[in-house]
């Protein structure tokens, strides 16, 4: 429990709603579970609904500039139908699986500077109240940790991680959001990008990788940015030579010249994907780069550290000082 509070909307001496998840950190398209303790108040109250809802910081990119948001990204109904006894206590187990697009909010245990929460909300005689909000803390399916820890020993440096706004064209995004984890390129690639953008698109059957390089420009030419677009299955993880494919999937980002507002060309065939994935070029537009922050080293792959001076704890906070005064009509559905 985070943010206990009174549910000031359902009156003075009301019940009141504090929600614990389970511990552990929480897998895209896994199951979310925990327990929400209700509370009695003064009067017996019919409990018409409980529900939780998912929120993330999300930037977005505008004339004026840039600016943050929360964005409701899924909503669940977990309990209701019931009567709530003056000063009862009752507990409300739930169960619900994440989309499979979730941001990934920590690596190695180390936080990305990512913000989720689940915020709960109680639903009494047709008066709403959202009560409890908790952090939510998400790592990354193995194929996620695959193509990072071979990122990690392609010499390639983590910069900072972000959620995005809008929706990478040609891809079957179904968030209206994507996550964007900027990383520096390794030595060998540094004369030819500035930095690499990495954003992963998990579905039941596998997921897109998606990969963005900030090309530098030569002499006689400007520099300009470059996408390409792999897919892998969740199968035989552990069976692929992973530092083979991602660098080959580098390679082909490189050497791709195609800048924005060209055609996509589907279905190219990768050859180091040894039947797990293909590559596909194309020129949609994503957003530029987020902030920059500060990297640790670390012996397992990409290493990520304290990011921006945050620590867990702090993070915690941020949670609440972002999503605790935040309005519906802000909330992007």
């Amino acid at each position: 429990m985070v943010f206990k509070r009174l549910l000031g909307s359902l009156g003075v001496g009301g019940p009141t709603v504090d929600t614990v998840l389970d511990p552990g950190a929480a897998l895209p398209g896994g199951a979310l579970s925990g327990q929400v303790h209700l509370q009695g108040g003064g009067t017996d109250v019919d409990i018409e609904h409980i529900g939780l809802e998912l929120l993330a910081r999300v930037e977005a990119e505008h004339d004026g500039g840039e600016s943050e948001g929360a964005v409701v990204f899924e909503r669940f109904t977990v309990g209701g139908g019931f009567r709530l006894g003056e000063g009862e206590r009752r507990s409300v187990p739930f169960s619900v699986t994440l989309p499979w697009e979730t941001p990934v909010t920590e690596l190695y245990g180390q936080p990305l500077g990512i913000v989720l929460g689940v915020r709960t909300e109680l639903a009494v005689s047709g008066a709403k109240d959202k009560g409890d909000l908790d952090p939510l803390t998400v790592r990354p399916l193995p194929a996620q940790e695959a193509v990072l820890e071979a990122l990690g020993q392609l010499e390639f440096g983590f910069r900072s991680a972000d959620l995005e706004l809008g929706r990478i064209g040609g891809t079957g995004q179904q968030l209206p959001f994507y996550q964007e984890i900027e990383l520096t390129p390794a030595p060998r690639y540094a004369h030819a990008v500035n930095e690499i953008e990495l954003t992963f698109l998990a579905h039941p059957g596998g997921m897109e990788v998606v990969l963005e390089a900030d090309k530098r420009g030569g002499f006689f030419s400007e520099g300009h940015d470059a996408v390409t677009r792999f897919t892998v299955g969740h199968d035989g993880v552990a069976h692929q030579d992973w530092n083979t494919l991602v660098d080959g999937w580098i390679q082909q980002l490189v050497e791709h010249r195609a800048a924005y507002g060209t055609h996509a060309s589907y279905g190219h065939h990768d050859p180091y994907a040894g039947g797990h994935g293909h590559g596909e070029h194309h020129g949609h537009h994503r957003s530029g780069p987020g902030v920059g922050t500060a990297v640790a080293a670390g012996a397992a792959g990409l290493a990520v550290g304290v990011v921006g001076g945050m620590v867990a704890a702090e993070v915690v906070d941020e949670v609440g000082d972002f999503f605790e005064g935040d309005e519906e009509e802000g909330e992007e559905e």
